[in-house]
């Protein structure tokens, strides 16, 4: 008779919740308790219950890289599946490595779980962000894109902060169920109380104190083409690609916009070579006296005569001459490019239609006097990306993306949520053109001023504001999780020494 473990089907369960709490459905309250029920039983079985948390809440939340890898990516379903599953299980060692190592701590040292928990789950979240070129979809601070007072503090920590206070929350929750009457679980409430109420009294005070309008503004009109994936790169639909982007630029001159943005491979064809489509891109800004910024393939040849391919956006000003040239710097393994493709070249991308691209580097966009920081399609979740941007000078951060690999699923709630914190790190707009969707004008405060509905063919003008505000996230990066992280190294190497000198000790 098969037996049911009832210690990982309760840690399955946490994993469920707090899936919810992410876009869609997106109920964030429940984040701020979805863990309770791994933390009851972690003790039975530290890592295993970890990974089973973990690994329902990837599955969950990433559901759609089946309709990526199956109707883009031309695999079978069991491959799919296989494929799917395996990235699954490792994002779920995140989880599970730092359940195992609290629960180490607190046996070995001593250290209750509240106070270790929460900053060795930052510090596995933030390498998640880096290990093996970085996988940093979902952090559990995202969940709270919606709770605006809970992520203004973005500014300073970046999302892990947010997510310190909801692993905190979490913890205490549970403390307060097993252990209600122990004297450091009356000392843990008064601690997270205090931790919490300058959290959400940072937000507050912040959310009154942000000012999302600039002395200076911009109009921008996003240009959402709607082109079905399977579609796009069809070299008889060329014609009628670029027709479908010129119109919709022309029916937005009503509302005087100021620069025009195409989204991520609008032109799928490159750009920069001289041809009869590619005249008509460049005279739509000369005539309409409006600088276009297109995504478009791009190339290079290289000094031993190897041409080097890219995922650009190039700025063409009113005269109908490039400004210059945004390429692609954190590229889609297994999508955009085969990581190590000498030792890997038997592995097929995923996706067709899309070249064999090399990275780029970070160089933001002149308009005027002002500069454009461009994030091409998934760049915008990585922090580091957005911050060096505004570092170099950029006044506006863009996101021109192609989000038609997703369909109609939650993936693209889930790209606009962690967006969102790129503007409230930094306090500078973010404009975000899409191909299907979401397109949309993000504030300072990580509002969403405007928005558009997914696979709709439209136009959207708005005003952006123009600089940045110098914030200590800006400043000095993600110092919050580098501390969590050398803090984490620090109870790592201590559970496995104090125990040892221990017993020579009392030897």
């Amino acid at each position: 008779m098969l037996r049911i473990d009832k210690t990982l089907l309760i840690a399955a369960f946490s994993g469920w919740l707090l899936a919810l709490s992410f876009p869609r459905p997106d109920f964030y309250p429940l984040a701020w308790v979805a863990l309770v029920p791994l933390l009851l039983v972690m003790d039975r079985r530290p890592f295993a219950s970890g990974f089973w948390a973990g690994f329902t809440f990837f599955a969950v939340v990433l559901y759609w890289l089946n309709i990526v890898m199956t109707t883009f990516g031309g695999l079978d379903p069991f491959s799919s599946l296989v494929a799917y599953l395996l990235l699954v299980a490792y994002l779920a060692l995140f989880f599970a490595t730092a359940t195992w190592l609290a629960w180490r701590v607190k046996q070995r040292l001593g250290i209750p779980v509240l106070l270790s928990l929460p900053i060795i789950w930052v510090a596995s979240e933030f390498f998640r962000g880096w290990l093996l070129t970085g996988f940093p979809w979902a952090l559990i601070g995202y969940s709270q894109q919606n709770f605006s007072p809970a992520i203004q503090s973005a500014d300073v920590t970046g999302v892990y902060g947010v997510g310190l206070m909801l692993i905190a929350v979490n913890v205490l929750v549970a403390q307060l169920i097993q252990q209600p009457r122990q004297p450091f679980t009356r000392w843990a409430v008064i601690g997270v109380a205090l931790l919490l109420s300058s959290h959400f009294g940072y937000g507050v005070w912040r959310s009154v104190q942000v000012v999302d309008e600039r002395p200076e503004q911009l109009q921008v009109a996003l240009i959402q083409g709607n082109f079905d994936q399977s579609q796009k790169w069809d070299p008889a639909l060329q014609q009628a690609t670029v027709e479908r982007y010129l119109a919709l630029s022309r029916q937005a001159l009503k509302d005087a916009p100021d620069l025009f943005i195409w989204p991520e491979a609008a032109t799928p064809f490159f750009l920069q070579d001289p041809s009869e489509l590619s005249d008509r891109v460049h005279e739509l800004p000369e005539q309409a006296g409006v600088p276009l910024l297109v995504g478009s393939p791009a190339y290079e040849l290289g000094s031993s005569g190897d041409y080097r391919y890219l995922n650009s956006a190039f700025l063409i000003d009113t005269d109908g001459v490039s400004r210059g040239r945004s390429d692609k710097v954190h590229l889609v393994p297994f999508g955009e490019y085969v990581p190590l493709g000498k030792l890997l070249s038997f592995i097929d991308k995923l996706v067709v239609g899309v070249g064999d691209f090399s990275p780029g580097t970070i160089s933001p966009l002149p308009l005027g006097e002002h500069k454009l920081g461009v994030l091409v399609c998934y760049e915008v979740i990585f922090p580091y990306l957005a911050r060096e941007h505004v570092h170099l000078g950029a006044d506006l951060l863009v996101n021109v993306t192609n989000d038609a690999w997703f369909g109609r699923s939650s993936a693209p709630y889930q790209h606009l949520a962690m967006a969102r914190f790129r503007a409230i790190e930094n306090r500078i707009w973010i404009a975000r053109s899409a191909n299907t969707g979401i397109s949309a004008l993000i504030a300072p405060s990580g509002k969403v001023t405007q928005s558009g509905p997914i696979f709709e063919t439209l136009q959207m003008t708005g005003p952006v504001g123009l600089g940045a505000e110098s914030t200590f996230y800006t400043r000095f990066g993600d110092l919050f999780a580098i501390v969590c992280v050398l803090l984490t190294a620090l109870l790592a190497i201590a559970q496995g020494v104090v125990p040892r000198l221990r017993n020579k000790s009392a030897k």
